[in-house]
Formats: C-alpha cells, structure tokens, sequence
C-alpha cells in the first residue's frame, strides 16, 4: 500500500508541474480546438507508454547508466521543442478568428505532436526510470508494475484533458483568439526555452 501512494503522490505532482506537454495542449486548445487539445493529451499518454515500456524492459537501466545514450536523447528532444518553438515564431501574423477556427488541426497531427512532445522529453524519461528504479520494489509483481504504467499513463491523459477543456471554453478561447499571434509567439518562445534548458541541464538520474 505505502509503494502504490507513493507512485500515486509522485506521479500526481510529476504531471501537473509545467512543462512542454502543458505548453502544447494548452496552445492547440486554445487556438485550434477543444478536440485538438484533447487528442494531443491522447498522444502525451502514448509517449508515457513507450517511457513506461522500455522501462519495465530493463532498457531504462541502459539509458540510466550510458551517457552518450542518453546526452544523444536528451539531444534529440531538445532539438524538437526547439524546431516546434521557431515554427511558431515564424508563423504569418493577422487574419481573423473565423480564418482560424475554420480550419482546425487535423487528428493525426494532434496525436502525433503530443505523442513527440513527451516520448522525447528527456525529463520524462528522467521521472518514469527513477520511479521504477527507486520506488517500485524489485519484486513486487509485473503484473502490478504494468497496472502502475497504465495509471501514469491515464494520470497524463485525464489531467490534459482538463486542461484542453479549460483552454477551449467559448468565452475565453474567443477572446484570446482575437490576439493568437502573439500567444502563439509566446508559446514559441517558451518552446524554445524549454529546448534550451534540456539541452544544457544535467538530467541523468
């Protein structure tokens, strides 16, 4: 009982502190569609899967202990979060909120940005190898360890949702519509921050 609080408490406070996956389903909520921010909290849930499964492989424990392996994935998505942050940056300014709203982010992108975001956050890796490695006791059963997969998992999805439906309410998504130029220049600008950051900090566990 102690071991599942613990997965839960920590998992709780992991998935709510801010970070790119808020930044990308709180920016496709709000200026594309309460479905594209939802479907980028499916995609977030994804890429905790793939965390989650190389983890319960044993193929986190190479990544914990190889420092190419792992410089050369904190690497890769810091370079993503940096490429996604410039596209916003560079994106054209003007046109009207009905020019926006009508043309909504397909499904499939959607998905596959929140699935990116997360499965190449490094910090993401970082929480999922240190809470099997270091909560989860050696033997407590596979069974179980995939049960608390499955709830981090559904942990990430559940809280983004709320956060897409908070973000895509018609009275506030339409106001802020109005000035989406320069929110989605503050959602670049933060990407690329967050790029920025993991590229020089020292994440290993």
């Amino acid at each position: 009982m102690t071991e599942l609080l613990a997965v839960i408490a920590i998992t709780v406070l992991a998935v709510i502190s801010p970070g790119p996956d808020f930044a990308m389903v709180s920016r496709n909520s709000l200026l594309r569609s309460r479905r594209a921010g939802v479907l980028t909290a499916l995609g977030i849930g994804g890429g905790v899967l793939v965390h989650v499964t190389y983890t319960l492989l044993g193929i986190g424990l190479v990544i914990q202990q190889s420092l190419l392996l792992f410089t050369v994935l904190k690497l890769v998505g810091a370079a993503y979060l940096v490429w996604l942050g410039i596209k916003m940056l560079r994106g054209r300014s003007g046109g009207t909120v009905a020019s926006e709203t009508a043309q909504p982010m397909g499904d499939g992108a959607a998905l596959r940005t929140g699935f990116l975001t997360n499965a190449l956050n490094p910090k993401t890796t970082v929480f999922i190898v240190s809470l099997f490695m270091q909560v989860v006791e050696p033997n407590t059963p596979v069974a179980v360890q995939i049960g608390y997969g499955a709830f981090i998992a559904l942990a990430h999805i559940g809280w983004f949702a709320l956060v897409a439906l908070f973000f895509s309410t018609g009275v506030l998504q339409v106001r802020l519509l109005a000035v989406r130029h320069w929110i989605d220049r503050a959602f670049g600008a933060l990407l690329v921050g967050f790029g920025a950051v993991l590229a020089t900090a020292t994440l290993r566990p």
